[in-house]
């Protein structure tokens, strides 16, 4: 994690799942490298590795499914691909990685080749649960700007039958004098001509000037510990530069839920709030006219501390590698009814995750099923509790922050 500067956070719009169909994936790919400017060999490159993926899931995994999206910031946009099924897993990774090695004879490039391929790859396989994959690919030579891990990721999927998700989530910074480094996801649907509206995607208009606060002191008796929850009156932003992460569900599916979705996502973005509480407000002033949606507000801070307010059914938590603290909401919709907000204060570990997923994930998990996968970036987490949580009932979402320390 980065211990000065801005943390890095990048813009990401998802294009669409494919599940048994290494065909329309490769061919996906290969539209979207052209898309953002990838350049011929870059999106050769990038249809070679995609293949590879799918082609892997088609032949050896129980319900796999591949994501495509674009991943961008203000100097150069990439493209991400997140692989997922549910089993059979690997027992050795580093074998699996190892060029040559195939289990059914075939002449694929194999895993090692889409390591070298991707400027950045991450993978965790499980004997019996399944794998999780993560490859980005950028232009060559990529900007400086990409290196590193972004401490906010978060993945989205509608109910089966849907092109929109009604689900959404976003992260930006703020440091209360700077213009905005932000990072997105939503769905979004179609334009008419098909394009993506990029200055939705990466609107950096400078807020209006704030003043600003000094924090109130605060401190933990065990730094190392989850501790228990204080709610605060008038939060106030602390020093440094914090992240501000949001999940939203509106409700229902389709298009109309993504359009609230949408809407929230907008509002988080340009907003000039500072803390969570400030962010629901102005949210559930955009989101009048709309169907209204369960959001959830935290604010990461650079020494552990977290203020949170939610208002609906966003299931939150705290997690380390021996317990899981979950976070309070209060009942209502944004956009319709709220009653009197509260903002919360919490401490994260350095080593534990914030998460935040709609109702479209069960609660049925614990903090043993993301143990093994706390040292992985967030996007990866995201997607791995999706597919240990996720159902094909509702909209689903999940979004993974890190401590930027």
């Amino acid at each position: 994690m980065m211990a000065t500067g801005a943390p890095s956070l990048w813009d990401c719009e998802e294009v669409a799942w494919f599940r048994d169909q290494p065909e329309a994936a490769r061919g996906a790919a290969a539209a979207l490298g052209r898309r953002i400017g990838l350049g011929e060999q870059r999106s050769s490159q990038l249809v070679l590795a995609v293949a590879e993926l799918a082609g892997n899931m088609a032949k050896h995994a129980v319900d796999g499914s591949l994501l495509l999206r674009v991943l961008r910031n203000q100097e150069t946009a990439g493209v991400e691909v997140v692989a997922v099924d549910n089993g059979p897993g690997m027992v050795d990774v580093q074998a699996a990685l190892r060029d040559g090695m195939s289990t059914t004879g075939t002449l694929g490039i194999g895993l090692g080749a889409v390591q070298r391929l991707a400027d950045s790859f991450h993978i965790h396989s499980q004997p019996g649960v399944g794998t999780v994959q993560v490859a980005r690919f950028w232009p060559r030579p990529a900007h400086p700007s990409v290196a590193g891990e972004p401490v906010v990721g978060g993945i989205t999927r509608p109910i089966g039958g849907e092109l929109v998700c009604g689900d959404a989530w976003a992260a930006r910074t703020d440091t209360g004098e700077q213009p905005r480094a932000a990072h997105t996801e939503e769905a979004t649907s179609p334009s008419p001509s098909g394009a993506v509206n990029w200055s939705v995607l990466t609107g950096t208009s400078r807020p209006a000037p704030q003043t600003r606060t000094a924090a109130p002191p605060h401190s933990f008796a065990h730094p190392g510990r989850i501790g228990r929850p204080a709610a605060v009156r008038a939060a106030v932003a602390g020093p440094g530069t914090g992240v501000l992460i949001m999940s939203c569900d509106g409700l229902g599916h389709g298009p109309m839920a993504a359009r609230a979705a949408q809407a929230a996502v907008h509002a988080f973005r340009t907003g000039t709030a500072r803390t969570p509480e400030q962010a629901m407000e102005q949210v559930h002033r955009a989101l009048r006219g709309t169907r209204g949606a369960a959001v959830a507000i935290a604010r990461l801070e650079p020494d552990g501390r977290l203020l949170f307010c939610g208002v609906g059914n966003i299931t939150a938590a705290l997690v380390t590698s021996t317990g899981r603290s979950m976070l309070l909401s209060h009942p209502g919709i944004t956009g319709h009814q709220m009653h009197q907000l509260r903002t919360y204060e919490h401490h994260l570990p350095a080593h534990a995750i914030l998460v935040m997923h709609s109702d479209g994930l069960s609660e049925r998990w614990t903090h043993n099923d993301l143990t093994g996968f706390l040292h992985h970036p967030p996007a990866l987490i995201a997607a791995a509790l999706l597919r240990q949580a996720g159902t094909r009932r509702d909209d689903a979402s999940a979004v993974i922050a890190k401590a930027a320390r």
